[in-house]
């Protein structure tokens, strides 16, 4: 993990070939925040499409064999991010997906549930809700993995159940999770829950590791629709995992009890393996590298552009990079979310601001249908902007 990593040579990457085509994104906005929502391919929606046209066409065939259809596609899923089949489910989104793996460790009020200032806002008062927590507070500036990992072994103690942790830290795009930190914590006898929200579709290998728990969003970086994630559970936990609602495949066990959610909208689930196929088709590597580099230029772009901006620690290979904004803006939710909105709507840049006690920053994503030049773009315009222009 590094600090500051000028682009090479100031080159930006080429455009991707073919990817803006495969998209059907406005091209009145620069859609800079793919982190946030993601956005569907034309090709996935296209078999979205007729999924909901055959559940219209004949409804009792349809639901009547949807969980066969169910679970062959998330063995495909699987397949791609290298899980257990019979260990993965489908979920609506990693917000569900934390209060299911929670629920199953069967905490007590008393029992310690340690989580960072990094973490995401709901997926942290699933554990509130539940247990007692204890913030570790990481910070901005810690250099690099083995920073991270030694002030989260330095917050255990020995009421510690249960460790919820960001795979890659939504706001500040830090990579919080790594394998060693999880063999250390089960060493100690530490259930792991591992937030993988950007996980699928951006690294190689989201399950490295081995952790109790984890969950990834597919609608982000793997090109699955809206409404679309799995959780992955190890083998001692699996028979703990209760379906939200009570179904007629209770009777199965995980992963169908909690799949199987009756008269629902299930074709975001079974086109979801579409969108991994589409990647693996334009070369995964070649789409998670071209993704890394456009955020590393954008990133660079604005800490050129604007002074006072100040970079993140960042791990290599991520498609979202974030830094900290001159000024001390964004302090609270209100001003991010105010600041955010006056970027979209006066220059025309969907990106993330985020805040933090002492001023927050700005997070890019890099996709396939970005180019540099919108990047560029976007410098100038929040140069005005902050300026006061």
């Amino acid at each position: 993990m590094s600090t500051t990593a000028p682009f090479p040579e100031g080159r930006p990457p080429a455009a991707f070939p073919g990817g803006a085509e495969l998209f059907g994104l406005t091209p009145a906005v620069a859609h800079l925040n793919h982190g946030s929502f993601g956005a569907v391919p034309l090709p996935v929606a296209e078999v979205q499409r007729r999924l909901a046209e055959e559940a219209t066409a004949d409804p009792d065939a349809f639901f009547i064999g949807v969980p066969d259809r169910i679970a062959a596609a998330r063995e495909r899923v699987a397949a791609h991010l290298g899980a257990d089949p019979e260990g993965l489910a489908f979920v609506a989104n990693a917000t569900e997906a934390a209060n299911l793996a929670l629920d199953a460790l069967r905490l007590d009020a008393d029992d310690e549930v340690l989580v960072t200032d990094h973490g995401y806002g709901t997926v942290v008062a699933a554990a509130e809700r539940r247990a007692r927590t204890t913030t570790v507070e990481l910070g901005l500036d810690l250099p690099d993995e083995d920073a991270v990992r030694e002030a989260v072994l330095a917050g255990v103690t020995p009421r510690t159940r249960a460790v919820l942790l960001d795979h890659i830290s939504s706001p500040t795009a830090r990579l919080l999770s790594t394998p060693r930190l999880l063999a250390d914590l089960r060493e100690r006898g530490i259930a792991t829950v591992i937030d993988g929200a950007h996980a699928p579709g951006m690294l190689a290998d989201p399950l490295a590791g081995e952790p109790d728990f984890w969950f990834g969003n597919l609608h982000k970086w793997a090109y699955a629709p809206a409404g679309t994630a799995v959780l992955a559970v190890a083998p001692a936990y699996r028979a703990r995992v209760a379906p939200p609602v009570p179904s007629w495949e209770d009777g199965r066990g995980f992963p169908r009890s909690v799949e199987f959610r009756a008269t629902v909208d299930y074709t975001g689930w079974l086109a979801a393996p579409e969108g991994l196929d589409l990647i693996e088709r334009l070369g995964a590597a070649d789409v998670r590298a071209h993704n890394a580099r456009l955020a590393a230029y954008g990133t660079e772009s604005l800490l050129d552009g604007l002074p006072g901006a100040t970079p993140l620690p960042y791990g290599e290979g991520l498609a979202i990079r974030s830094l900290r904004l001159p000024g001390g803006l964004a302090r609270t939710k209100a001003e991010a979310a105010a600041l955010r909105e006056e970027i979209a709507a006066r220059l025309g840049h969907r990106v993330l601001v985020w805040n933090w006690p002492t001023g927050g920053g700005i997070r890019l994503s890099g996709q396939i249908y970005n180019r540099p030049e919108e990047y560029e773009r976007l410098t100038a315009d929040l140069r005005k902007l902050l300026a006061g222009g």
